[in-house]
């Protein structure tokens, strides 16, 4: 697929993702305490707002907010009833907030916000928004003529509890699950309204197992920082993890968000220490990963202890471990990754991961 385009959306990144979830407090906490997040910045009733409260997080580039309603009725609350704990807004960076509203939206985006301006002491921040796959929606967010803590609203949140960074860097990737047929509706989306371009196709050649078969493409901004696969089912003997998602988030929606690191060893270590469960892949995976790889840096046995993945590509290689999911529902998981150059998305482990999901719904009763 040729780009469209590329000038008129520029990103210069991921600013924030924001999920709804049932106890904004406790989320806060368990990603401080498990994955070694800091504490940011909140807003509530102590700001002044009456329907809602919100807890930020932050770890080097990467920020999470976690939202929950104060009120039975409302838009958050019946997002969290309808999917329970997810993602609802994927945050961009921009440098023209309106100029990114005008240019989506007149390419066929529907609104979600029409631009608009907050303000307080520290300066002022221009946000619009656009919808996306289910009820997820993109927000442009510029913050140039700004130097507060996060978003006018918000004020410091300096608990005393501030548990060490795990070194997670900034967000790789997220992915999000689509319904059947559904893939290229929204790989076109992206092309036509937002600019980006085609990265990398897989089908179900690519990525099945005996059992279950999935599709995905891989579409990206002009300046590689945004990076969105879109994964939508394919028919297979049993029911795949995309099913599965679709099944209990009740529709469309970002099944897992890649956060990067330098030191993927130490960076898992600290995690399973704090808590945080990964898939196990067989242990035969790491009989052949020499041959398959080729040499690399790290030493096998840490990454068989933790159930690290490598694969390689033209570019280099890359390391890569998938949580277990953190909801209730088996939906949101994370992937924590490590790029040696590589800039593909570990083709050569879509097996060996695979199995380990069947494994997991096999449990659950879901497969």
């Amino acid at each position: 697929m040729d780009r469209i385009d590329n000038d008129f959306l520029p990103i210069n990144g991921t600013d924030y993702v924001e999920f709804y979830v049932g106890n904004a407090r406790q989320a806060a906490h368990y990603y401080q305490a498990a994955f070694g997040f800091q504490p940011l910045a909140y807003a509530g009733l102590e700001t002044g707002l009456k329907d809602r409260t919100s807890f930020v997080v932050a770890q080097d580039k990467i920020r999470f907010v976690f939202t929950s309603s104060l009120i039975p009725d409302s838009p958050i609350a019946e997002h969290v009833r309808q999917h329970g704990d997810g993602v609802k807004v994927i945050a961009l960076w921009v440098d023209d907030a309106r100029k990114s509203y005008e240019e989506t939206t007149k390419r066929g985006a529907k609104s979600y916000l029409e631009s608009q301006v907050f303000t307080d002491k520290s300066g002022e921040v221009v946000v619009s928004g656009i919808h996306i796959y289910g009820e997820t929606v993109h927000l442009f967010v510029e913050r140039k003529n700004y130097d507060g803590i996060f978003l006018p609203g918000f004020i410091k949140w300096e608990p005393h509890y501030r548990p060490a960074s795990t070194g997670l860097k900034y967000v790789d990737h997220m992915v999000g699950n689509v319904g059947w047929g559904e893939m290229n509706t929204w790989v076109d989306f992206y092309a036509k309204v937002m600019g980006f371009s085609q990265l990398i196709s897989f089908d179900d050649k690519d990525i099945s197992t005996e059992y279950t078969a999935l599709m995905s493409k891989v579409m990206a901004n002009s300046n590689m920082r945004i990076k969105f696969p879109i994964n939508e089912p394919a028919a297979g003997k049993k029911k795949s993890q995309i099913e599965e998602y679709l099944d209990f988030y009740r529709g469309p929606g970002v099944q897992h968000i890649a956060m990067s690191t330098d030191h993927i060893v130490k960076t898992v270590t600290a995690l399973r220490d704090r808590g945080v469960e990964f898939l196990q892949v067989p242990e035969t995976y790491y009989q052949t990963l020499a041959d398959r790889i080729g040499k690399i840096d790290e030493k096998i046995g840490p990454l068989e202890d933790l159930g690290i993945l490598v694969d390689r590509d033209e570019d280099g290689y890359l390391l890569q471990i998938f949580s277990r999911p953190v909801e209730d529902r088996p939906t949101l998981f994370f992937e924590i990754i490590q790029r040696k150059g590589a800039k593909s998305f570990g083709k050569g482990n879509f097996k060996a991961l695979f199995e380990a999901i069947e494994l997991e719904q096999s449990k659950r009763g879901t497969l």
